[in-house]
């Protein structure tokens, strides 16, 4: 950074912090909130697969279910070290909340939070069946793929280069959901019950990509946090969910 340059130029043209001495106030405060919410989600995600891997047919699905349970609270631990550098309590942070928790399954919750539970509003609902969980996992897995495309560009760079880390595995882990999407939807019964999951599943977690025209983008993007607004991302992961779902016979 030029000595004439401030940090918000700096930052809106690109330029990368690289620790916590160098992070003004405000930028520190949506630094900490993005990682929140990240570290939430995935610790309330591998919670909800660690209850879904009983659901799983068969050894194959159980391996996958299993694999998507550890790598997610994995991913947590990683993010949530980038957090300790900050002061966080990492040890009492990780128990503050009971990340198996569930909502009432026709709870409406929208893009609410709850408390200071920071994970996204989708994880509030609850997996009832392995078809239940594939579905929620390929959703999720699509959803999670396109908003890494801003995670991996932060401004942050050692929280970027975490994010760089996991975005194959995540990648991964969409491709394990849709691999045990094909194999149910061989049957009658099988496509039933993934039609009806995906009716459940899809509204909920369009709603995870926030509201349409937020407020806050601009100061995320001033930041170098944010590059794309949420009706551009919550569109991407549309168009990839209508092409698999057209692919699968899945639409309509």
């Amino acid at each position: 950074m030029t000595e004439t340059m401030n940090i918000d130029d700096y930052l809106a043209q690109g330029g990368v912090l690289t620790s916590p001495g160098n992070v003004p106030p405000r930028y520190r405060g949506e630094l900490l909130r993005l990682m929140g919410s990240f570290v939430d989600s995935e610790l309330a995600a591998s919670a909800g697969f660690a209850g879904a891997i009983n659901f799983a047919p068969g050894i194959k699905e159980r391996i996958a279910a299993s694999r998507i349970t550890l790598e997610k609270a994995d991913h947590a631990e990683r993010v949530l070290t980038v957090m300790g550098s900050f002061g966080t309590d990492t040890a009492r942070y990780q128990v503050q909340h009971d990340w198996a928790a569930r909502e009432a399954r026709d709870a409406d919750l929208g893009t609410r939070r709850s408390g200071g539970d920071m994970r996204l509003s989708v994880f509030h609902y609850p997996i009832i069946g392995w078809a239940d969980a594939v579905v929620m996992n390929v959703l999720m897995g699509l959803a999670t793929g396109v908003q890494m495309t801003e995670l991996t560009r932060v401004s942050y760079g050692p929280l970027a280069e975490v994010f760089r880390e996991i975005a194959p595995r995540e990648a991964r882990h969409a491709e394990l959901g849709i691999e045990g999407l094909e194999r149910l939807i061989v049957s009658d019964a099988g496509r039933g019950d993934v039609r009806a999951a995906i009716a459940y599943w899809r509204p909920r977690v369009a709603a995870s990509f926030g509201v349409a025209a937020s407020a806050r983008f601009e100061t995320l993007a001033k930041f170098g946090l944010r590059h794309a607004p949420n009706e551009t991302l919550l569109a991407m992961w549309q168009r990839q969910v209508d092409d698999l779902f057209t692919r699968l016979d899945l639409n309509g």
